[in-house]
């Protein structure tokens, strides 16, 4: 198969696949003309990886899944292992937003009736400057 041909089959980009094969996921073949040629196992090895990616797994996760694998071991403990990782980092982020969107709603409830001002020598804009949910 051809960069088109596995791109169409998985109904994702060419840029895609030359992305994982330009990180070193995928490794064609290459013809004496140049082209690279991917096989089967390759279609199959990009969709674990495109599945890996939609999990939340990081390009580095799926390199340590892969090798892991390639030694004829197990990975689901690492893939476990991962897993729980990134859903704590997860989770710190959907804290983070949540914190941020109150921070946000604050702000615009905040700054809905107070005037236009121009900088000074002091300030750049009042708004963000002056905002009370900043202060410690």
């Amino acid at each position: 198969m051809r960069v088109k041909q596995i791109a169409d089959a998985l109904d994702i980009s060419v840029d895609t696949v030359r992305y994982y094969t330009r990180i070193g996921l995928l490794v064609p073949n290459k013809s004496h003309n140049g082209y690279k040629y991917y096989r089967p196992a390759d279609v199959t090895r990009l969709r674990f990886i495109l599945s890996a990616r939609a999990l939340g797994f990081s390009v580095n996760d799926i390199k340590e899944i892969l090798v892991t694998s390639s030694q004829t071991n197990a990975p689901c403990p690492t893939v476990r292992r991962l897993i729980e990782k990134r859903l704590k980092e997860t989770e710190q982020r959907y804290q983070d937003m949540h914190e941020l969107r109150e921070r946000m709603r604050l702000a615009t409830s905040e700054w809905q009736n107070k005037p236009d001002q121009p900088p000074t020598a002091d300030t750049i804009c009042h708004l963000i400057e002056g905002f009370t949910a900043l202060k410690s």
